[in-house]
């Protein structure tokens, strides 16, 4: 069977198998180039790949429509969105521990809920949650058509995916917990102008779970007072 080159091992050189350092305890993690994150042997956290390298999107002529960037943007486009997956990824999984649900919904709508900005931002000229919800759900149900995922799973991602902007049409706990999860990754960065009286009433507002509730707390209220 074809393989791409950029992620046919055979083409790969001694430098994309290496070692990042730990930023919990400092301990070496062994990435190969095309992993996203690892989890650390010695302590148990995850750790990024900071030098993720997505193989033959630099020289191949197919890139665009296989990565779905531009190569001029490519390396800045892609990793601030693998960071935010990642992070969301990351605290869904944390939530989930607690509160349940079904941890393959979960860790797969972590990682595939933005999935479709670049079409939106094609289609409408604008990567809005509105578009990006009409656009994700097909790209993301043909991923995991091609993952071999049961038809149910795919079916409720996809409401995940296609809901996580609006929250109308679903309210399961994994959708609670995704949604719990991608507000704490966003609000860091929204709450830093706000004043802690406004940052309690967003907490108290948006959060749909009492584990991302108690997060919440601990990051964006605390840390301000």
């Amino acid at each position: 069977m074809f393989r791409c080159p950029g992620q046919d091992q055979r083409f790969w050189k001694t430098e994309d198998i290496f070692e990042v350092n730990c930023t919990q305890c400092g301990e070496p993690v062994e990435f190969f180039k095309d992993e996203p994150k690892l989890k650390c042997s010695n302590c148990g956290c995850f750790v990024v790949n900071s030098k993720i390298d997505i193989g033959c999107a630099d020289w191949c002529k197919h890139s665009e429509q296989c990565t779905a960037v531009t190569k001029e943007g490519l390396n800045s486009v892609c990793d601030k969105r693998i960071e935010h997956a990642l992070s969301v990824l990351d605290f869904a999984e944390k939530i989930q521990a607690a509160e349940g649900g079904d941890a393959l919904v979960v860790k797969a709508s972590a990682i595939l809920h933005d999935i479709g900005i670049h079409e939106a931002e094609r289609k409408y000229g604008s990567s809005a949650g509105k578009y990006q919800e009409i656009e994700g759900p097909p790209t993301a149900a043909d991923i995991m058509k091609r993952c071999a995922l049961p038809a149910d799973a795919i079916e409720h991602i996809c409401k995940i995916v296609a809901n996580h902007h609006s929250a109308k049409n679903i309210d399961t706990i994994e959708f609670r917990i995704v949604l719990d999860a991608d507000n704490l990754v966003n609000l860091q960065e929204e709450t830093e102008v706000f004043g802690i009286d406004e940052i309690r009433g967003i907490v108290e507002k948006r959060f749909k779970t009492k584990t991302g509730y108690s997060i919440a707390g601990e990051l964006l209220i605390k840390n301000k007072e």
